[in-house]
């Protein structure tokens, strides 16, 4: 049934190849009221994908022969879908309502859940309030959070996305392992008035313990002995955190059904919520709670992660376009892509399906992308002219949290004018005549036409929100989650594992030793001829430079 399904979808995808979107938006005149979805103010426009009613029914008919909303219910209930580690994936029952029950292996995880969000919302309050003090009874000015990967790009992106509602210390990020960006971060902050927060679920997460005892060195030749009551950590591993310094009353853990990059929700989200407040954080859960409910109870033809979900398995399966420019008019969601980047590639970049056996169909395609408009005076030229064609994900606001002039009116029209010059382009025709009209010589014409012709037909998305706010901002990430998991059920993977993250850790480890051994000018032995070569180089260079 799945076969037939995609060969249908394949089917539809070379009828629909030849045309063009601009014939398509001719023959169909209410393409934008057929191919748009609109729950709670959250719109999506899709008109402008390369798609029609027939290949559209194709894609909801392949989500239902992958069995996408079976798949769904069994992660709602908690089942172990993540089967590669044998666990459940149940970050959705962070920001669940009160009174829901959430079973784990026939537990009902949710007194826990709620008990570990009232600890770190109360202490990232009492920070705020200044009854959580500096050792000498002052107020905190500034918290850094020292975490990588799920532990860094959700929370950073969020308190840059949510900077209007900050009343809080200031909230910096630290995650390179290169010590120029702890450097950096702490050269202008005070020790005495710094919160530390290491954030690592084994609490050996090798470049975030790097900068932890580093940051703890700093602390303490400001503080001494005291520098443990700058520290705080989100942590498992209370054995580790108090060999740290950090007391028990200042760790706070999540669960392993809840991946790195699906962590936002949980007590990873304490700088955010040092920054906006408990009440502003509850508004982010509830927003993932709304989208929760709806991709749950929506029919699949109004299911919004749904329709996310299918429009990228038409571009990277049926179309074959391998990558996927997210464009947020947002300057505060310049981190969104960045985020999308592990959630979606992380995710869902697999090889290998559920069974074992290699997957039949291309999966995650490259995510990238900038605000605009800054992107459109740098990558839009490719986009717009280049020769391979980039879908693209724009994210707008109807309204901004501050007006200034019509600066808001100028970006909608911008975010506007790039989609549809991406879908209709201009013909040489139209730069003809338009450049005769001009009085432009008929040989500088025959010149330039070519060079100032755009071929349109580049397909983009629109998502449009009402303002972003914490309850918008959760509702979004949401939604990218709920698109991913669908993603990975249509393409049969194992959506929440990341095996590939471990291999360079682990040869890392070995290299380490290598590079710290200055003895002698010869290869160092076992590793390939690159590698020992590279290590040899860097040896000699580091020497050199300390000579000079």
């Amino acid at each position: 049934m799945i076969d037939q399904a995609w060969r249908e979808v394949m089917r539809d995808a070379d009828r629909l190849r030849p045309i063009t979107l601009a014939e398509l938006f001719e023959r169909y005149l209410s393409r934008f009221e057929r191919f748009s979805l609109k729950d709670s103010g959250l719109l999506i426009d899709f008109s402008k994908e390369k798609i029609d009613e027939d290949s559209l029914a194709s894609l909801l008919e392949l989500a239902r022969a992958a069995r996408v909303e079976e798949r769904r219910d069994a992660m709602f209930r908690g089942e172990k879908i993540n089967a590669t580690e044998g666990r459940a994936a149940l970050h959705m029952a962070l920001r669940s309502g009160a009174g829901e029950r959430v079973l784990v292996d026939g537990e009902d995880v949710m007194p826990a859940v709620r008990e570990e969000l009232g600890r770190f919302l109360d202490f990232a309050e009492a920070v705020r309030a200044g009854d959580v003090t500096t050792v000498s009874g002052d107020s905190f000015t500034d918290v850094v959070n020292l975490g990588i990967g799920g532990s860094d790009l959700g929370p950073a992106m969020a308190v840059q996305a949510l900077a209007p509602y900050h009343e809080g210390p200031r909230v910096h990020f630290v995650s390179n392992v290169d010590g120029a960006h702890l450097a950096d971060t702490i050269r202008a902050l005070d020790p005495a008035r710094t919160l530390v927060v290491v954030a690592s679920k084994t609490f050996t997460t090798q470049e975030t313990m790097t900068n932890a005892r580093s940051a703890r060195v700093w602390l303490e030749g400001a503080l001494g002995e005291r520098a443990g009551a700058h520290l705080a950590a989100v942590s498992t591993n209370l054995a580790a955190t108090r060999d740290f310094g950090v007391a028990d009353a200042r760790v706070f853990g999540f669960w392993d059904w809840v991946g790195g990059r699906y962590s936002l929700w949980s007590a990873i989200g304490l700088p955010l919520a040092i920054a906006i407040g408990a009440a502003r954080f509850r508004e982010l859960l509830e927003g993932g709670s709304a989208m929760d409910a709806h991709f749950r109870t929506a029919p699949l033809e109004q299911n919004l992660p749904v329709a996310l979900a299918l429009i990228g398995i038409w571009r990277r399966n049926a179309m074959g376009w391998p990558s996927v420019a997210v464009i947020p008019y947002a300057e505060r969601l310049a981190r969104f892509p960045a985020y999308l980047q592990q959630l979606e590639m992380e995710s869902n970049g697999k090889r290998v399906r559920l069974d074992g056996s290699p997957v039949t169909h291309n999966t995650a395609p490259v995510i990238w992308g900038e605000p605009g408009t800054n992107a459109q005076h740098s990558f839009f030229q490719l986009i717009h002219q280049g020769t391979d064609v980039v879908p693209v994900d724009f994210l707008v606001a109807a309204s901004p949290n501050e007006e200034i002039g019509d600066h808001h009116e100028q970006l909608l029209a911008n975010a506007l004018a790039q989609s549809a010059a991406l879908a209709f382009g201009r013909s040489e025709e139209e730069v003809r005549a338009e450049m005769n009209a001009a009085g432009i010589s008929a040989a500088e014409i025959e010149r330039l036409a070519p060079h100032r012709s755009f071929p349109g037909d580049r397909p983009s998305t629109t998502i449009l929100y009402p303002k972003l706010d914490p309850f918008t901002l959760g509702r979004l990430i949401a939604l990218y989650e709920h698109k991913v998991f669908v993603q990975g059920a249509i393409w049969d993977i194992d959506s929440f594992d990341q095996w590939g993250v471990e291999l360079g850790k682990k040869v890392a480890i070995s290299v380490l030793p290598a590079l710290k051994d200055s003895s002698g000018d010869a290869l160092p032995e076992g590793f390939d001829g690159s590698t020992a070569g590279l290590i040899a180089a860097l040896r000699s260079m580091r020497v050199t430079a300390l000579d000079e």
